[in-house]
Order: structure tokens, then sequence, then C-alpha cells
């Protein structure tokens, strides 16, 4: 019993938020065996999973999850400063879910993968090959300047354009 005692007290330690929450949909790691299962919830009308939609077994209509996808996000940065994070329900905002989208998906950002380039402005895509061109008429300058020097201001005919 002393245990239990124990647990309690530690939950009175959590954030309020976290703790309103654990009270209201207990882990199924600290519920009696024979409760664990959602069977009964199920059919008497009642979500077994708060953060997920749910399917009314009767009308066959779905609704929403009763804690929003933001206060989801909230319980569980609470839950993971707090060090509980597994006692909250699955939920698609929560770290082992995030992660594992990450790497079955990737960073999805166009360019970033094997032999893609980013797309970038035009300046971005036309600056190699005006380097380039920087630097041919670079090493052509010491001729140019002597072309100058032979014909003068006054001849001269190969003006930039």
């Amino acid at each position: 019993m002393s245990l239990n005692m124990h647990y309690v007290e530690l939950g009175k330690q959590l954030h309020r938020r976290l703790q309103r929450f654990l009270a209201k949909y207990p882990p199924t790691q600290i519920l009696p065996a024979n409760t664990r299962t959602n069977t009964a919830q199920v059919e008497q009308g009642l979500t077994p999973n708060p953060f997920l939609p749910f399917k009314h077994p009767i009308t066959g209509k779905w609704h929403d999850p009763e804690v929003s996808l933001r206060r989801q996000a909230e319980l569980v940065k609470l839950a993971r400063e707090e060090g509980v994070e597994e006692l909250l329900p699955f939920t698609h905002k929560g770290t082992e879910e995030r992660v594992r989208v990450r790497v079955e998906q990737g960073l999805r950002v166009r360019g970033t993968g094997v032999g893609q380039k980013v797309k970038g402005h035009l300046h971005e895509r036309m600056l190699a090959t005006k380097m380039e061109k920087r630097r041919v008429a670079m090493l052509g300058m010491p001729r140019l300047v002597r072309e100058w020097r032979k014909a003068g201001k006054g001849k001269w005919n190969k003006f930039p354009k």
C-alpha cells in the first residue's frame, strides 16, 4: 500500500493540467488488470482514447477527439518535461510518433533528397554561370588592356553592352 501512496505523492508533484488529465483518463499501466480493456467503455459509448476520433458503435458516426490537437501538443510537452510522457494515451503529437514519421517520410523538403537540387531564386541559379563568365573575363583582361593601349579611346569599338 505504501507503494501506491508513493505514486500518489509523485502524482501530486505533476503540473495541474497533467494531474487533471490523468485523473480524468487514468493510464492503463496503473489500472487494475480487469479494467484495462476498453470494451466496457466502448459499449457505453465512451471514447477510450481522448486523443483520437471515435466511431460511435450504434449510430456509426465519427466523433471528434475530446482533446484538440493544440491541447494534445501542450499536454505532451508538459508530460515530456515531467518525464511521464509514456503514461499518456497514444497521440500523433507524441515524441515517439513524431520520430517515427520523420524517419519514415524524411525531411520532406524539395531538393534535400539524393540527386536533387533546391530550386532557389533566379539569381541564385544563375550565380555559377555568372561567376564562370566573370572568371573567364578576368583571365582575358591583360590581353584586353594591351589592345586598349594600342588602339586608344577614339578607335576602341569593343565597349561592353
